[in-house]
């Protein structure tokens, strides 16, 4: 798929996945595409759990009881360290989230679906609780969960606000 396609036509998928399983090597290109996003004074501080054994899956999914995580083939789990950088500053958040957008536009480009799932790591303690059942370091913090495979349901591109809406050149 052609990159401006691509970008097109991810979105953020939250319905069923066919039972069916995601080969090995395009779990790699996958993360390779996350691993190739910048970081932050090259610091490289995202690392990646990547769930696939149903058990785990099934612990994950029993936290949130969502469609796309019941049915999930892989799940993506972004973890990242706190390092501070040059003058104390830190950009996990920066990291984290440019790794994340690079995995959701390859599962995109290789005719999957997914979503960023990040907002039970702002709330409760199920970051705390998927860190258990992954066995995660304590000086790795659970970002978000990214479940994919090969969707059920057809999708179509939201309505986005016109480009003159949301782009000023120069000044406002």
């Amino acid at each position: 798929m052609e990159f401006f396609e691509t970008v097109q036509k991810r979105h953020s998928y939250r319905g069923a996945f066919w039972d069916k399983p995601i080969p090995d090597a395009d779990i790699r290109r996958i993360l390779q595409a996350g691993i190739s996003a910048p970081s932050g004074y090259n610091a490289q501080t995202t690392r990646f759990a990547v769930v696939t054994e149903p058990e785990l899956l099934r612990e994950i999914a029993a936290l949130m009881e969502t469609p796309v995580l019941q049915t999930a083939k892989a799940v993506i789990v972004p973890l990242s360290e706190y390092v501070p950088q040059k003058a104390g500053l830190v950009f996990e958040t920066e990291d984290y989230a440019a790794s994340v957008e690079n995995i959701l536009l390859a599962i995109t480009a290789l005719g999957y679906a997914g979503v960023w799932m990040d907002g039970f790591a702002k709330l409760g303690d199920h970051a705390e609780k998927i860190a258990q059942i992954l066995n995660a370091p304590e000086n790795l913090h659970v970002r978000a969960l990214i479940p994919f495979g090969v969707p059920q349901e057809t999708w179509q591109q939201k309505e986005k606000k016109p480009f003159e809406e949301r782009v000023q050149f120069n000044r406002f």
